[in-house]
């Protein structure tokens, strides 16, 4: 019998590059993008996740762009707040701001709009409050008109994360009524009540001011709820589906992958972000190492899209690897 030698096609970078499942490439990423009204370009205290000012938005996405990033999620922080969120669907909004200016100025790209109301709301709840709890028509209601007029600015995929139950099936055909039946729907189909959103909630003020989301989103015990949630979303509409947090629900991606067909999106959320970073920061570990070797996992469980405040770095990794 001969003996096994697994380590043949390790000798050297070419044969394992050569053999290797798994490959990140530049098109896979979408970064997401905090827009605010005024003020100058802030950075969180852990680094990234910049609140970039509308007067400068063209200007900073143009240096991404030329790296080679294609895609982005736009947030949006308004100066203002009210019960209905009133400012998540005005005409005048900042992300309907934001959108008009990235059409009007730069090369063509894929603008996907989140489409919620924590940011919105005063009492930072993903949906119209009646007493203590969501009432779910009127949140359809709401979010439709957020998603419309979001493709009247010109967005290219509407990305509804408020777990409201059938926001996929209402904001389609409101899309639909409105002629806007080529905009796509990325739905955030299994989005786990998770601990790991808190650099995103001070970053975009979100924190809800009461109790919190574990009534609409979903508990992080749970993995064929997820393939539920997802399955509906697709049947009401959605073009793509989406799992987050994404390193704690590699399970979670790859059963979706197994099952469906459609694309599959999984959120490296701002928790994961900052471990890295602070993990890195602590031991004096390689970064850009870990990193990949993250968003490698990430992508080898099934995910086809992946997104992350590490994009920019990763497309610079990636273009770096090849020259």
């Amino acid at each position: 019998m001969k003996k096994t030698i697994t380590s043949r096609l390790r000798r050297n970078k070419i044969l394992r590059d050569l053999v290797s499942e798994t490959a990140l490439a530049p098109h896979n990423f979408i970064y997401p993008i905090f827009v605010k009204e005024t003020g100058d370009i802030e950075r969180s205290r852990w680094g990234g996740m910049e609140k970039v000012p509308l007067s400068g938005l063209v200007e900073y996405l143009s240096g991404y762009i030329a790296s080679g990033l294609r895609s982005f999620l736009i947030f949006g922080v308004p100066s203002s707040k009210d019960s209905l969120g009133s400012h998540a669907y005005s005409g005048d909004g900042v992300v309907q701001r934001a959108i008009r200016a990235i059409k009007a100025s730069l090369p063509p790209v894929n603008i996907l709009t989140d489409v919620c109301l924590c940011q919105y709301t005063d009492h930072g709840h993903c949906g119209i409050l009646e007493g203590s709890r969501i009432h779910r028509n009127k949140t359809l209601s709401i979010l439709s008109r957020i998603a419309v007029s979001h493709a009247e600015a010109g967005a290219d995929i509407v990305a509804p994360s408020a777990m409201a139950d059938g926001q996929v099936s209402a904001i389609r055909s409101a899309l639909d009524e409105g002629g806007f039946e080529d905009v796509g729907i990325m739905s955030y189909s299994a989005k786990f009540r998770s601990f790991l959103y808190s650099p995103f909630r001070e970053v975009a003020s979100s924190a809800p001011a009461f109790g919190d989301r574990s009534s609409y989103q979903m508990d992080f015990r749970n993995r064929r709820e997820a393939v539920k949630e997802a399955l509906q979303d697709i049947q009401e509409g959605a073009d793509m589906v989406m799992v987050k947090p994404a390193m704690p629900y590699l399970d979670v991606i790859s059963e979706l992958r197994r099952i469906l067909t459609c694309p599959l999106a999984a959120y490296q959320v701002s928790g994961e972000y900052v471990m890295l970073k602070e993990y890195c920061k602590s031991t004096d570990t390689d970064e850009r190492g870990v990193f990949l070797e993250a968003l490698t996992a990430i992508k080898r469980a099934g995910a086809d899209i992946i997104i992350s405040y590490y994009a920019p770095e990763v497309v610079k990794a990636l273009r770096e690897e090849q020259s």
